[in-house]
């Protein structure tokens, strides 16, 4: 194949955004059951909708949509049961039962006072096999004073069982309320011979990765009574309890600095690490459900584990060794399940897409992959796993992916254009896995950083808590370190960077253009203008999430008001694309729609679309289709080359791109 010279930007592709939108498919959460395993799917082509899937087979049929709004980024929403499958109807958030042959699921639950105002994840099974046991969160409408604002929903959280046989939908006393008192809760596990209960809580303003305690009750009567504290407190993440036995569980604690797995008693013996190490065994609690590790029937641990991106390992308890497991995938999502000698995950490489994979006595099965086809590997990129130096000498991890098409090549003498890409959380991480959504860019000759800044997790406790009441400096700092060398080492064009990020990786781009003049253009999906209203606009999982990233209200007032782009739109560098969808719960359409205003008022070049129907994260083919291909246009005028087979954005407030 010849190459041919072409501008960076304007290189001929086989991946198109349609290509990206229409293979955005999301794999879930399995679970292995038998010989069995579940999963679940979002579908892009069908709305976004999630459906259950057993064996590569669909098992809940359109338009019933298994998606919980616990917390608004939900997780785990289904559960086979011998009865059948349960799962959370993302429509009404009631839990339903299917049962085989029946052409309707039957209500288990009752129907909330307000739309979505009962929801339920984290579903395990009783003891006795009567009840769903699982997380409840209830939004009741808080009585408004007079002449105040519109009532905001108040909320409440409980660990329920819910009963089987379909009494509770219609009778909400028949909802057993087991724990209650804190504000959240997660993973709600059985003993094995059902005699206790543990689970995990914690309380505002904390966030799950600040502090948590996992407590144990004894089970009397459908009842939790006796309940302790066996692990865990303010200053220490405790995650993922899994019972090892009777009287004690496994559980991973970041309180040396890292998660790392500890075995701990139900009878005050000290805790036991199993592998100390400086890697991460978890990851943070974003939804609910899944597991990092899962209890092989010999009695070993399947693990995950590493600095960034997770591997896979198997530990056994009698040697006290990990022994890696010989897989093609790099990194694995944090959802692992096993019965018996067979264990399933979500692996990924940077060739290999995301992928149910099935491994059951050294034989390795690939269920389901996100993409059906992948493109020539010669189309994409080769990740090289870097560390920058930042503000002070501090470390700063990135992936680097330069362009990457056997077609083309650059001018001589040119340096292609850079984007920064900036993930959200921001306590999440990037990884080298495949992605055609980078592709898409790579191919087109836009080479690609993905930058772990100072609070992604991945890299321990100190490293994830440099961003403490540092939000909106040190995120911006080390963006801008990395495309900074990237220019000093004669990578990348200093007219040619742009930044682009979605939640709060947007607040970061935002941030980084309005203090500052490395980037040339910045693009925001659904991002964070104003924290001062953040603060009384999101949802409850995150309303006190500012307090550690920024500082308490009151007290921490001015920081809100200096660190906010809103307040400081008219020092906005470089043109800005925003893209918000109208039904967001977590980061509300106002929030980019003041921040277009901001920028049309002091005539800044820009675009503001907006998707109805859309969340947080966008998950309709069409809404994915049109954001890349005005993202590939909105570049090619503000860095200076021309993407063949887009529509021209059209940018409003400004004279700088009209010509």
């Amino acid at each position: 194949m010849t190459a041919r010279v072409a501008p960076y930007g304007s290189w001929p592709s086989p991946i198109s955004a349609a290509d990206v939108a229409r293979n955005r498919v999301r794999l879930s959460f399995p679970t292995a059951q038998g010989d069995d395993v579940w999963w679940q799917e979002t579908r892009p082509d069908e709305g976004g909708r999630t459906t259950v899937m057993l064996n590569g087979r669909e098992v809940l049929p359109s338009p019933w949509n298994a998606r919980s709004r616990v917390h608004e980024y939900g997780g785990k929403s289904y559960l086979p049961t011998p009865r059948g499958l349960v799962f959370t109807n993302y429509e009404d958030q009631r839990l339903y039962l299917l049962v085989p042959r029946d052409v309707r699921p039957r209500p288990l639950t009752p129907e909330p006072a307000i739309p979505g105002g009962l929801r339920y994840a984290d579903l395990v099974l009783s003891p006795d096999g009567a009840e769903v046991w699982c997380v409840c969160e209830g939004h009741v409408a808080v009585p408004a004073s007079e002449g105040d604002a519109p009532s905001a929903p108040g909320v409440r959280r409980a660990i329920v069982g819910i009963p089987l046989d379909g009494r509770a939908a219609n009778d909400p006393a028949a909802i057993n309320e087991m724990v209650t008192g804190t504000d959240f809760y997660a993973s709600p596990a059985p003993s094995p011979s059902g005699g206790h209960l543990a689970w995990v809580q914690w309380n505002h303003p904390r966030m799950p990765w600040d502090g948590t305690e996992l407590r144990v009750g004894v089970i009397d009567d459908g009842k939790v009574v006796s309940p302790r504290t066996v692990k865990g407190g303010m200053s220490e993440s405790v995650l993922a309890p899994l019972w090892a036995d009777d009287k004690s569980l496994y559980v991973a604690s970041d309180w040396p600095g890292w998660w790392n797995i500890y075995q701990v008693g139900l009878y005050g013996e000290s805790p036991q690490a199993l592998y100390p190490a400086e890697e991460e065994f978890a990851g943070p609690l974003w939804q609910l459900g899944g597991m990092p590790y899962a209890l092989m029937g010999d009695g070993r641990l399947v693990v995950m584990h590493g600095q960034g991106e997770q591997r896979l390992s198997l530990y056994d308890p009698d040697t006290l060794e990990l022994e890696p497991l010989d897989l093609p995938y790099t990194d694995w999502q944090m959802s692992l399940s096993a019965d018996g000698s067979t264990f399933v995950g979500i692996g990924s490489a940077p060739t290999l897409p995301a992928s149910v994979v099935k491994v059951s006595q050294g034989r390795v099965t690939v269920l389901r992959r996100e993409l059906d086809r992948v493109p020539d590997e010669a189309y994409l990129p080769t990740p090289r796993a870097e560390k920058f130096e930042g503000q002070f000498g501090r470390p700063v991890y990135a992936y680097v992916f330069e362009p990457a098409n056997p077609t083309a090549l650059g001018p001589q003498g040119e340096l292609p254009p850079y984007v920064v890409f900036v993930h959200g959380g921001p306590t999440a991480r990037a990884s080298a896995s495949l992605s055609l959504e980078r592709a898409y860019f790579t191919s087109r000759g836009i080479g690609v950083v993905e930058v772990d800044y100072g609070g992604s997790t991945g890299y321990g406790r100190a490293y994830r808590e440099r961003l403490r009441r540092q939000w909106g400096v040190v995120d911006v700092e080390d963006a801008v370190a990395v495309a900074a060398e990237l220019v000093r080492t004669g990578r990348a064009h200093p007219e040619r960077l742009a930044v682009r990020g979605s939640s709060a990786g947007g607040w970061t781009t935002l941030a980084a253009v309005t203090s500052g003049t490395v980037f040339k253009a910045a693009t925001s999906y659904f991002g964070i203008s104003d924290a001062t209203t953040l603060l009384q606009e999101t949802h409850d999982f995150e309303s006190r999430y500012p307090f550690g990233l920024i500082g308490p209200i009151p007290g921490y007032e001015r920081a809100y008001e200096e660190r906010s782009p809103l307040n400081r739109a008219d020092r906005t560098a470089c043109p800005v694309l925003l893209l918000q969808g109208l039904e967001d719960p977590v980061v509300p359409p106002a929030q980019s729609a003041r921040f277009a205003r901001a920028l049309a008022e002091n005539k800044i070049p820009h675009a503001h679309l907006t998707f109805p129907g859309e969340s947080h994260g966008f998950r309709r083919t069409e809404t994915v289709q049109a954001c890349l291909e005005a993202e590939l246009s909105f570049y090619g005028q503000a860095l200076g080359f021309t993407p063949p087979g887009v529509a021209v954005l059209r940018l409003t407030g400004g004279e700088a791109l009209s010509a």
